[in-house]
C-alpha cells in the first residue's frame, strides 16, 4: 500500500474512532490523534500530558505509582515508607519486576519490603504525622538504613501531614538521611508527574553527597534505566567488556551511594527521556556533566549508542574496543535473525506502553521485519512525540504548575565541564549532539496512527480495523487483548521474559516475539462475547 492510501485509511479509523465520541469529548480527544506524515513542512503537533476525560477506561497510573513505583523502588538500600492506606503500599511493592543484585550477603538489599504506615479512619480525622515519626523510628531502628524516603498518597496531601518536616525532623533525630515525596495521586495528570517529583528529591537530597565513586577512566552515568528483567545487567555486562566504567544506573540494581556520586561521572547518557530528563539537565547546570540519549534497545541502536559514547570521549583506545564489541555481538544477531526473520518478516504490530518504550521497541520489530501500524504512549509530553525543539513552545498549565521547578546554579566549587569549549565546538562540526530527542514521530512511517493516551474503546476498534498480528502494552491491557484471539507482549514488566536490553536482549526478544506468533493457541480462543450476544449501546448527543 502507497503511503498516501495508508494516510487516507489512518485518517478514516480516525475519525470514525471520533464520531462514536459526544461532540465535546470527540472536539478534546481528537487533539490526541495524528496521523504521522514525516517530512511536512510544519511539524505535526499532538496534545499530550493533558487530564484524562472523565468515563475513559485510561492506561495511565498516578503520581504516586511514578514516584514510589518507578523512580525510587529498584533502588536497593533506599527504605521507602509510603504514608497512606495500606492498599496504595502494596500497589508499588514489587509491581515491576525490578532485579537487583547485592554485591554480598551483608549488604542491604529493601526491594523485598512493603512498608506503610497503614493509616486508619481515626488517622484521617486527627493527622497521620505522630504515626509516621513512629512508623520512621521503627523502621530505622530495626533496618539502620542510610536513607529513608517517604512518599505520599492522596488522603495525605488531603488532611494537609508534612512529610517534609517529619522527614526533616526524624533525619536529625536518628541520623539517617530522610527526605519525603509530596507525590500525591492527584498531583499530575498521569504516573509522569511522579517522576518530576522523585527527580527534584533526589536532586535536593542525595545527588552530590557522595564524594567518591567507581574508578575507570570514561565513567558514565546512565539514567532512565530500571532493570526489568534483568536489562541493567546485559547494559553493565556490555559497558564492562568495551571498558567503559558505569558509576551509577537510575535506578535500576542501583544503590544510594551511586546516586550520591553520580555527579562525578565524566558523562550522563539518559535511556528513559520522559522519566528522567530533569536530573540529567540540573546535574549538568550544577557540575558540568553533559548529556545525551541513548537506546539500548535494538542491535543497531545499541551499537549507534556504543559509537556516540566512544566518539564523545574520543579515545582511540576506545572506540578500537567498542568497534570489536559491536562486530562480535553483530555476528550473534546475525546469526538469530537468519534464523528467525523469515517467520515473521512482513507481520504487524502495534505498541502502546508508557515512557519510551512504545518508540524504543519498534526497533526490535524493524530488525525483525515487522511493520508498525500504530503507537503512542500513556503519560508522554509534546517533546517526546515530537522532539525537544518544541520545549520553548509548551505552555505551562495548571496542573504542570502543581510541581517545583527547581532553580539550579553551578556549584561555587564541584562545577567542572567534562569538555572545554574548543572540543564542544569540534564535536558539533561533525555532527554531535547533546541534550537531543528527536522524539517517536519522525522515526515513524508515513500514515502510521500515533495515539496519546489510548482508552480501552479506541483499542478494541483499532484492533478490529488493522488486525495486528501482536499488540504491545501493559498488564492491565493484556487479558482483554488475549480474549481477543491475538498475542500481547506485556511491555512493562516483561511478564516472565527479559531481558530484552542490549545485543543479547535484542536476540531474546525475537525468539520471544516469534514463539508468541506462530503459537497455533490464539485461534482456539474464544471470548465470553463470542458465546453470549453482548448488549450494544450508543452514546445519544441530548439537545433541548
Amino acid at each position: 500500500m502507497s503511503p498516501e492510501n495508508k494516510i487516507q485509511d489512518a485518517q478514516s479509523i480516525k475519525e470514525e474512532m471520533l464520531g462514536s465520541y459526544p461532540t465535546k469529548t470527540a472536539r478534546k480527544r481528537q487533539k490526541q490523534f495524528v496521523v504521522n506524515e514525516p517530512g511536512l513542512e510544519a511539524k505535526q503537533e499532538i496534545q499530550a500530558n493533558v487530564r484524562t476525560l472523565p468515563g475513559i477506561i485510561t492506561q495511565r497510573g498516578c503520581s504516586y505509582a511514578g514516584c514510589k513505583g518507578v523512580v525510587l523502588g529498584p533502588t536497593r538500600n533506599i527504605l521507602n515508607i509510603t504514608h497512606g492506606p495500606i492498599g496504595c503500599g502494596y500497589y508499588s511493592w514489587l509491581t515491576r519486576r525490578n532485579q537487583t543484585r547485592p554485591e554480598s550477603d551483608t549488604d542491604d538489599n529493601f526491594m523485598p519490603y512493603c512498608l506503610s504506615t497503614d493509616m486508619q479512619d481515626e488517622n484521617i480525622i486527627f493527622g497521620g504525622e505522630k504515626k509516621l515519626k513512629k512508623a520512621i523510628e521503627e523502621a530505622v531502628d530495626i533496618f539502620h538504613p542510610k536513607a529513608v524516603g517517604v512518599f505520599s498518597t492522596c488522603p495525605i496531601g488531603l488532611i494537609g501531614d508534612d512529610v517534609h518536616a517529619v522527614s526533616k525532623e526524624m533525619s536529625e533525630k536518628t541520623g539517617a538521611n530522610i527526605f519525603g515525596f509530596s507525590c500525591e495521586g492527584y498531583k499530575g495528570v498521569s504516573q509522569s508527574a511522579g517522576h518530576h517529583i522523585a527527580n527534584n528529591q533526589l536532586f535536593k537530597h542525595v545527588i552530590g553527597k557522595g564524594k567518591a565513586c567507581k574508578a575507570g577512566k570514561f565513567k558514565v552515568a546512565m539514567l532512565g534505566e530500571y532493570n526489568i528483567g534483568g536489562d541493567a545487567f546485559a547494559l553493565e555486562e556490555l559497558f564492562d567488556k568495551c571498558g567503559i566504567t558505569l558509576v551509577a544506573t537510575f535506578s535500576g540494581n542501583s544503590t544510594y551511594e551511586q546516586f550520591a556520586s553520580a555527579h562525578l561521572a565524566d558523562l550522563t547518557v539518559v535511556m528513559c527521556h520522559r522519566s528522567i530528563n530533569y536530573v540529567a539537565d540540573m546535574i549538568e547546570k550544577k557540575y558540568g556533566v553533559p548529556w545525551f540519549k541513548v537506546n539500548f534497545i535494538g542491535a543497531e541502536a545499541s551499537a549507534k549508542s556504543l559509537r556516540k559514547i566512544a566518539e564523545y570521549f574520543d579515545n582511540a583506545e576506545l572506540k578500537a574496543r567498542v568497534e570489536k564489541v559491536i562486530a562480535e555481538e553483530m555476528a550473534k544477531v546475525k546469526s538469530a535473525l537468519d534464523e528467525i526473520k523469515p517467520k515473521v518478516e512482513g507481520k504487524t504490530a502495534m505498541l502502546f506502553v508508557g515512557g519510551s518504550r512504545a518508540h524504543h521497541y519498534q526497533e526490535l520489530f524493524k530488525e525483525m521485519g515487522m511493520k508498525i501500524l500504530a503507537a503512542g504512549y500513556e503519560f508522554a509530553h509534546r517533546d517526546d512525540y515530537e522532539g525537544r525543539d518544541v520545549l520553548p513552545t509548551i505552555k505551562v498549565d495548571a496542573d504542570s504548575r502543581n510541581i517545583e521547578e527547581l532553580h539550579v546554579e553551578a556549584h561555587a566549587s564541584e562545577y567542572r565541564p567534562r569538555k572545554t569549549k574548543e572540543e564542544l565546538e569540534a564535536l558539533a562540526k561533525k555532527g554531535f549532539e547533546f541534550r537531543d530527542y528527536k522524539g517517536m514521530m519522525p522515526e515513524m512511517d508515513a500514515g502510521t496512527l500515533v495515539i496519546d493516551d489510548i482508552n480501552h474503546f479506541e483499542t478494541e476498534i483499532i484492533i478490529e480495523k488493522y488486525k495486528p498480528d501482536i499488540f504491545c502494552a501493559g498488564i492491565k491491557e493484556k487479558y482483554v487483548i488475549q480474549k481477543l484471539g491475538m498475542p500481547l507482549k506485556q511491555l512493562h514488566s516483561y511478564d516472565y521474559g527479559g531481558p530484552y536490553a542490549s545485543f543479547a536482549g535484542a536476540i531474546n526478544f525475537y525468539r520471544d516475539v516469534e514463539r508468541m506468533l506462530n503459537t497455533r493457541i490464539w485461534k482456539h480462543i474464544k471470548a465470553p462475547w463470542h458465546k453470549v450476544e453482548p448488549l450494544a449501546a450508543v452514546f445519544i448527543n441530548a439537545t433541548n
